[in-house]
């Protein structure tokens, strides 16, 4: 099944993707929080709800193309990204294989929604494109996961777009700063669920394309952690919760890396597109 959030009287609302057209959860089957963290929190049953609202001849279709998206979990409890996950994109950055994955944190304000615009900043021209593939977290992962464990706790996979301000990323020994500008966070346009993909949304071709030209192309396959091993890692640590989100790194192909490099410019309109998934597209603007 497909899900997207969307804005309704500037709140953001849970709903069902059925082809083109959208069936708010909460509407049909008001049990369901309008909020996709919340449901997930509270232990509904989405995927019931879900048949339940398809099979509702008297609920309302909205159509998809006229409604204004907002990020997926539009506040998730913690957003946990991985740098340098694909051996193709260590290596064109100088670096071998980690030992151990590059994690650092995003915040809920870094976020944009499909179709929203990626904001370059004042402060830098050097503004960045990364495909990624993103999960969320359906239910609490206990301390200690085993890898066999693991992916039972993924609710859904989406697509998303780490877009960096990589001065500022350079500027001290961690990325946090350079990965948290307003507006430079693109998560979406659906979350599909677990259940329609391989285990651990492997096998799949990831994208990036800016203005029309592929600038990223490679297999999700290609992760030097993947899914299962990574939730597992961060569980020795911290308790995932449902409605966390998880970046899972880039592939080869970034901006930066190229000769000379290419950075993103307002005017510019970036994808990122994820077989079976969907295609995330943001516009770049300036800060104003």
């Amino acid at each position: 099944m497909r899900f997207a959030t969307y804005l309704r009287d500037g709140q953001p609302r849970l709903g069902l993707v059925l082809d083109e057209q959208l069936i708010d959860l909460n509407d049909a089957q008001p049990q369901v929080p309008p909020c996709l963290r919340a449901a997930l929190a509270q232990g509904v049953d989405l995927m019931a709800a879900a048949r339940a609202a398809a099979d509702d001849a008297a609920a309302p279709r909205l159509p998809l193309a006229r409604l204004t998206l907002a990020p997926l979990v539009p506040e998730p409890g913690k957003i946990i990204c991985l740098g340098l996950n694909y051996f193709d994109h260590a290596k064109e950055g100088g670096r071998d294989k980690p030992e151990y994955p590059w994690f650092f944190l995003r915040g809920k304000s870094s976020l944009v929604a499909h179709g929203a615009p990626g904001v370059r900043p004042r402060v830098s021209e050097r503004f960045d494109y990364e495909a990624e593939l993103a999960l969320v977290i359906g239910s609490t992962v206990p301390r200690h996961v085993t890898q066999e464990q693991a992916l039972r706790h993924v609710w859904g996979y989406t697509c998303f777009n780490d877009m960096s301000v990589r001065d500022y990323q350079k500027r001290t020994p961690q990325w946090t700063i350079g990965k948290n500008f307003d507006g430079t966070g693109g998560f979406g346009p659906v979350l599909v669920t677990a259940d329609e993909l391989a285990p651990g949304a492997t096998g799949l071709r990831i994208q990036s394309r800016l203005n029309g030209q592929v600038m990223q192309d490679a297999n999700t396959t290609d992760m030097i952690w993947g899914v299962a091993e990574t939730i597992a890692l961060l569980s020795d640590c911290l308790t995932l919760e449902p409605g966390d989100v998880i970046v899972m790194g880039t592939p080869a192909g970034v901006g930066q890396a190229r000769t000379p490099p290419v950075w993103m410019k307002p005017g510019d309109v970036v994808e990122i597109e994820i077989e079976r998934i969907g295609t995330l597209v943001n516009p770049i603007v300036q800060e104003a």
